[in-house]
């Protein structure tokens, strides 16, 4: 009998994670950090030469846009929600484009809900509400707006009728205070360190 096929992957830990059944305890935060400084927006395409743009960057700059846009400003655990929302790619290294998600079928979104399920529980995430959830919404599609220009090379009359992206497209990178090039990705290995030392600030 041919044995079941295999449903986990390896972490750089050495961690196992089973993707169909997984448990809170299952990675480490440096896995996390590293699977999501692995993980590429649009595809991994890009204009900048070099590494494409990560999701934990991008994690970054949604919680950067958060905190500038919130009043009252944000909880310690709302800003740890901010910084995770995206978490579940990191564990499967795979952020999915838009235009594939209807051809995975509702296994692959079972797949995300048990994994989000787990990080929310292993970071003691707080539930969204209606109203945190367009505020969060709308920084995320913000962001979403400025990269397809700014990172993917998409132009903005291509932003609204192609992507179909209201919102406007800024021109100030949150996360210029860091000193990089507005909008340049970094490189993987100071993506993991940057979202880690975050996500350990909010612990």
């Amino acid at each position: 009998m041919p044995p079941p096929p295999r449903a986990w992957v390896r972490l750089p830990s050495g961690r196992r994670l089973d993707l169909l059944s997984p448990t809170a305890f299952d990675w480490t935060d440096e896995d996390l950090a590293i699977g999501l400084s692995r993980t590429f927006r649009w595809g991994g395409h890009s204009v900048w030469p070099g590494a494409p743009l990560s999701v934990a960057q991008h994690s970054l700059a949604v919680l950067a846009l958060r905190r500038d846009r919130a009043r009252p400003p944000l909880s310690v655990a709302e800003q740890r929600r901010e910084l995770l929302h995206d978490a579940e790619e990191g564990l499967i290294n795979f952020d999915c484009i838009s235009p594939l998600k209807p051809f995975l079928g509702a296994g692959f979104g079972e797949l995300q809900g048990r994994l989000q399920a787990v990080v929310a529980l292993r970071y003691a995430l707080p539930a969204w509400t209606p109203e945190t959830k367009r505020a969060h919404k709308a920084c995320d599609v913000a962001l979403a707006a400025a990269e397809a220009v700014h990172v993917a090379g998409w132009t903005r009359e291509e932003v609204r009728s192609t992507l179909g992206i209201r919102a406007a497209v800024m021109e100030d990178d949150p996360l210029a205070a860091l000193g990089d090039e507005p909008w340049r990705p970094w490189p993987p290995e100071r993506a993991a360190g940057l979202f880690l030392a975050e996500l350990r600030r909010l612990a």
